[in-house]
């Protein structure tokens, strides 16, 4: 290993015995400055009112009449309606509660999408079809609270090993969907292995990080910095042993929405500034030590995210924009925010990783940043 190697898995240094220690104790968008209180200006589209819906009939009349002979390009991709839709309208209130006192339906929504259309990158002609998918594939690939089944292990010890990850990933200066992923992968192993020994928790969390970082990075972390940082107590083949172990459990099932998947997009909704995006982050990285908010789709615990960091800085809690692209309304986010603001109390303050995490300027130094709860 070299030197350069070692200085940065040095600081993070973390012996077996230390950790089983533990366990027996028990982006932003364009839109910044964005006020929710006014409506935004309506943008014309080019589209007439009455006026265009009568001019556009016969065209309408003449695609029926031709749907015998072959449908156009246009009736093609106007039945290209994703079954989440169809399950589940746009707006979930029904549209004949009165909804005048609540800005989420009465403010008209950014045309996002549109706007960034020039923008291969943005992929807008399908990213949301992309997240519809996402919103049925998460329903299979997040675990469930699992720790009733777990005989040698708790939910305290799981709080550690998240924290633990947490500080390395921060180290190595791994993506952030690394990190997700890792936990992820965590969970789901634990969740269909019943009886883990108290000793290979950790090698299960360092592995999944290696399965994780192989996943995501560019540059994947080493077998050597792996088995150094948890002070030789595996050696690489124990690594590459619990590797096959859980991607043949989890029938290599790598590629998942995770939290931070939709938080980006929820983000883009909520026309975030530099802080709204680091204190959600933060406020949903925390989101991973507690056992307990397994019970929720990532979705949920992206959306909730977003809505506390929103209320924190003064900002209405959800928005036109954020109901449009989100499929969740204010109603169906708060109960999800309660709980996270209620997990995040209760944190023993002894898991410091994801307070040092956002102290950093790096990270917009969101950690002191008051986080006021909902009356």
């Amino acid at each position: 290993m070299s030197n350069h190697t070692h200085h940065t898995v040095e600081f993070i240094h973390l012996t077996h015995s230390q950790c089983l220690l533990h366990f027996n104790q028990d982006v932003s968008n364009t839109n910044a400055n964005e006020n929710d209180g006014e409506r935004p200006k309506k943008r014309r589209t080019g589209r007439g009112g009455a006026n265009g819906a009568s001019a556009a009939a016969p065209a309408a009349t003449t695609q029926v009449t031709q749907a015998s002979e072959g449908e156009s390009i246009a009736t093609t991709k106007a039945r290209r309606v994703s079954r989440y839709r169809k399950a589940k309208p746009v707006f979930a209130t029904p549209p004949n509660r009165l909804q005048g006192e609540s800005y989420q339906y009465v403010g008209e929504y950014d045309r996002m999408d549109e706007r960034d259309a020039v923008d291969p990158l943005c992929a807008t002609e399908y990213v949301q079809d992309m997240y519809e998918i996402f919103r049925e594939k998460e329903l299979t690939t997040s675990a469930r609270c699992y720790m009733d089944r777990q005989t040698y292990i708790s939910p305290r010890m799981r709080a550690i090993l998240v924290d633990w990850l947490v500080e390395v990933h921060l180290k190595f200066r791994l993506v952030p969907e690394t990190l997700h992923l890792a936990v992820n992968l965590v969970d789901r192993y634990l969740e269909s292995k019943e009886g883990m020994c108290r000793k290979n928790l950790q090698l299960v969390g360092v592995t999944s990080l290696m399965i994780a970082a192989k996943y995501e990075e560019i540059y994947p972390l080493e077998l050597d910095q792996l088995v150094y940082i948890c002070d030789n107590a595996y050696s690489c083949q124990d690594l590459l042993d619990m590797e096959y172990s859980i991607l043949r459990e989890l029938s290599y099932g790598v590629t998942i929405p995770s939290a931070h998947t939709f938080l980006v997009r929820f983000l883009k909704a909520a026309h975030a500034d530099k802080k709204l995006v680091q204190l959600s982050c933060m406020i949903l990285d925390g989101t991973l030590l507690s056992h307990n908010l397994l019970g929720y789709l990532p979705s949920q615990l992206a959306a909730a995210s977003i809505a506390i960091a929103r209320h924190s800085y003064g900002r209405n809690i959800w928005s036109p924009t954020l109901l449009r692209f989100s499929f969740y309304s204010q109603e169906e986010v708060m109960p999800v925010a309660r709980a996270v603001l209620k997990q995040r109390s209760e944190i023993s303050e002894d898991l410091r990783s994801v307070y040092k995490k956002y102290s950093s300027t790096r990270y917009g130094s969101v950690a002191d940043t008051v986080v006021v709860s909902f009356d």
